[in-house]
């Protein structure tokens, strides 16, 4: 996929809200009513497409009216929808800055060469970003995207270096994935 084609996530449909047809988004980035500056946001696969009428933050979601949503009814069935734009309208990151969609599928390497697993998403269960990572074998993890537990990311060789404490997997470390086959 060339990056003309990427697409970044940049909100996601929830709730509706009352019965006008608006619905409660919840944004990614730092300026909660940023996807509406960008005209037609679109479905992962392209096939659907929205255009933002008007937005307004209420605590941590944004409420928001899109072009042709009139009532409570079409507004439930958008909850889940994800809201993309391609990665050719969005500005180039600042130093120290990326978006979530270069991280996803990057090789994680603790500062010993070890190989922990890729990262398969960013998160926020609301106490700041959490990478989450998938070893070869066992359960995903997740570490605090902070300088302090990721102080060296490297997108053109796709990988991130992480610190973490020694007891940081007090319940059992990931297997080492050396000889783990290829799923």
């Amino acid at each position: 996929m060339s990056s003309s084609d990427e697409k970044v996530l940049l909100a996601k449909i929830g709730a509706a809200h009352g019965i006008r047809g608006e619905v409660r988004v919840k944004p990614f980035g730092d300026d909660p009513l940023s996807f509406a500056d960008y005209g037609v946001l679109t479905t992962k696969d392209g096939k659907r497409s929205f255009e933002v009428e008007k937005a307004r933050v209420q605590k941590t979601v944004v409420v928001t009216k899109f072009k042709g949503i009139s009532d409570r009814n079409q507004a439930e069935e958008l909850n889940g929808v994800e809201l993309y734009v391609g990665r050719d309208q969005l500005p180039e990151p600042e130093e120290d800055e990326f978006y979530y969609s270069d991280l996803n599928g990057l090789t994680v390497f603790e500062q010993t060469g070890e190989t922990l697993g890729k990262i398969v998403a960013v998160q926020d269960f609301g106490a700041g970003d959490l990478l989450e990572v998938r070893p070869q074998r066992g359960k995903t993890f997740y570490v605090p995207f902070t300088k302090d537990f990721v102080p060296d990311i490297n997108l053109e060789e796709g990988k991130v270096t992480v610190d973490l404490p020694e007891d940081y997997f007090s319940e059992g470390s990931p297997e080492p994935s050396e000889d783990a086959p290829e799923k």
